[in-house]
């Protein structure tokens, strides 16, 4: 047998889940997607929403902090919505919301919950095969496996 993958902390399956959620369709896919597996893997699952302002020059502080308090509107709602729905398939899972840049945050989280798996959503923004997706750096970054849901 081969060395042990820094993946496995001693389980057949992954322990920790963690599902990024930001509200667009794919990745309410890739939330659906991570609360079943961790129900087939009975892992813990973690839902993080990270809320971003976008730095645009020329913006007023006012609209700066419109912007902020609509970001964290959604990710209350997004909260909410992820409550229902696991209260209705009588699922568990930790939910939380940072603020700053995703792939940043989502590392940061994946690194302290030492999650066993991330699962994104894929990007629906035509640049991003050119630039790089989230989903393709957190892949790039090797530390998880990630799965990408469409």
């Amino acid at each position: 047998m081969g060395a042990v993958s820094q993946f496995e902390l001693g389980t057949d399956g992954p322990s920790l889940i963690l599902a990024a959620v930001d509200g667009s369709t794919t990745s309410l896919r890739a939330g659906a997607y991570a609360v079943g597996l961790a129900r087939r893997q009975r892992s813990e699952l973690v839902v993080i929403t990270v809320t971003t302002t976008p730095a645009l020059s020329g913006m007023s502080a006012d609209a700066v902090t419109v912007l902020a308090e609509s970001a964290q509107e959604l990710a209350s709602d997004l909260h909410e919505q992820a409550k229902e729905y696991l209260r209705r398939i009588e699922m568990e899972a930790r939910l939380i919301a940072v603020h700053g840049d995703p792939y940043i945050e989502i590392v940061r989280a994946a690194d302290e919950l030492r999650a066993d798996a991330v699962v994104v959503g894929a990007s629906m923004k035509a640049g991003h095969r050119f630039v790089g997706s989230l989903a393709g750096r957190l892949i790039k970054a090797g530390k998880w496996p990630v799965t990408v849901v469409p």
